[in-house]
């Protein structure tokens, strides 16, 4: 204890850092996941590089650790663990993007978010592999692998990166390339948060002026009926075409469009990379099920972001995860019995993605090759009170206890809110690989993320 007092008032006179009894720390230290309570040593919050550089210094000096974090949509794991001895690094103040339309790349600073990046490139008939909320920044999202709506023609976001500038441990700032620092840059590609701080990503667009995409929906009663029809449809699938879809119950709620509030539906949504007449001819298998509402038809690239229907402000949750190799029958039975239209439970979702084509074959140049699994499935309970969590965090488990027979062991760390063995996102080779590069870049172990490499970062948590 007399350590860390001592360290706050050595800290103190560092205008770069917030502690709890200052004005603006309650504020910094809220995630987006509401759920979500962090109470860190210091909150710091960068405006540029330089103030991230200072931070690193004076937090490391002191034996302090350091999480950085954007937004926070997947702070659980995070906020989970003891964040006594942390400064959390807020770099949702540090941002920017700058497009370069004959090259086809973006360099995207610190805590950008993906909407903000998709709206400079579209002028330019560009895209990215970005996520389904334009509100997810850019760097976690890659750090964790980042499955988007065209990772089964294009693959994962990781992939796609051609630099990152780092601050690492030690206060350096180095660019990591596949040529300079080439281990480094390849740990950033899907390997986490666990080897330094991300203060820009230079990343490959994609020619996608426009997709086909929306979605279809109808009644949760039709489930049994539209599941079984989506999972038939999906083996074999067309590598152009990337779809989830969400079991849903929606609260009776004013702010909810009708066709939303009070509803239990059944969702799929999604894009088509083909010409329309060529999505129409793949669609038809969905059509043929005469959904309540269709909106799929082309659309700009940048309307993909809505698509999905994420939550537009910050909202707690709950969430439980799991990858699935198949879904025969049995598991989607197993899934209808627990989030069906018999059950009566407050889940707000679960949801399938599939996942397979580009996203599952195995990339050699980053530490998350590829997702294992043809499906993955997500769980999430609203959380308006945190007096609810324990309430939410038994109903998603229970959820996804439900398919545990059919899941691969594996994890698709993105998708892990909760705290869980980090080596189950990765095999084995990469997963002691990550260690190793860990220690070369981070030997004292600073750097605390929501899902830590290696035993002494087990530990340090």
């Amino acid at each position: 204890m007399n350590d860390l007092l001592s360290a706050e008032q050595m800290l103190r006179a560092n205008t770069d850092f917030l502690f709890p009894d200052d004005p603006g720390y309650a504020e910094a230290s809220t995630a987006w996941n509401l759920a979500a309570v962090q109470r860190p040593f210091a909150v710091a919050v960068p405006r540029d590089v330089q103030s991230v550089v200072r931070v690193v210094r004076a937090a490391a000096g002191l034996g302090l650790r350091i999480a950085v974090q954007s937004t926070g949509h997947g702070a659980g794991a995070l906020a989970a663990g003891d964040l006594g001895r942390t400064v959390l690094l807020r770099m949702h103040e540090l941002t920017g993007v700058t497009v370069d339309p004959h090259a086809r790349t973006a360099r995207v600073t610190g805590g950008t978010l993906w909407r903000d990046v998709i709206a400079a490139a579209a002028p330019h008939g560009l895209t990215a592999l970005h996520g389904s909320a334009g509100d997810v920044a850019v760097a976690g999202f890659v750090l964790g692998g980042g499955l988007s709506f065209y990772s089964r023609r294009h693959g994962l976001a990781a992939h796609s990166v051609r630099a990152f500038e780092v601050v690492t441990s030690s206060g350096e700032v180095i660019r990591a390339t596949i040529d300079h620092h080439p281990k480094l840059f390849w740990a950033l590609r899907g390997g986490g948060g666990n080897f330094g701080v991300v203060v820009a990503i230079e990343l490959d667009l994609l020619q996608i002026p426009d997709v086909h995409a929306g979605m279809m929906l109808w009644d949760l009663d039709r489930a049994p009926e539209v599941l079984r029809a989506w999972r038939d449809w999906t083996v074999g699938l067309d590598d152009a075409i990337t779809t989830s879809l969400r079991l849903m119950r929606f609260p009776a709620i004013p702010e909810l469009p009708p066709f939303l509030s009070g509803r239990r539906l059944v969702v799929i949504d999604g894009a088509v990379l083909e010409s329309d007449e060529r999505a129409a001819e793949l669609l038809g298998p969905l059509r043929a099920l005469q959904p309540e509402m269709d909106t799929f038809a082309r659309i700009p690239s940048i309307g993909l972001l809505d698509v999905h229907m994420d939550p537009p402000v910050p909202t707690g949750g709950v969430s439980d995860h799991a990858l699935l190799d198949a879904l025969p029958d049995a598991a989607i039975e197993a899934l209808l019995e627990v989030a069906g239209p018999g059950a009566e439970i407050p889940l707000m979702f679960a949801e399938l993605r599939h996942l397979g084509g580009a996203a599952g074959v195995r990339q050699s140049s980053g530490a998350l090759a590829r997702i294992h699994g043809s499906y993955a499935f997500l769980a999430l309970a609203a959380v308006p009170d945190h007096s609810l969590l324990p309430v939410a965090e038994e109903l998603t488990s229970a959820v996804t206890d439900a398919l545990r027979p059919w899941e691969n062991g594996c994890r698709f760390l993105n998708f892990a809110e909760r705290a869980v063995d980090a080596s189950t996102g990765f095999g084995g080779d990469a997963w002691e690989t990550l260690d190793r590069v860990r220690t070369l870049y981070d030997p004292l172990r600073i750097w605390s993320a929501a899902h830590p490499v290696g035993e002494g970062a087990r530990e340090a948590r």
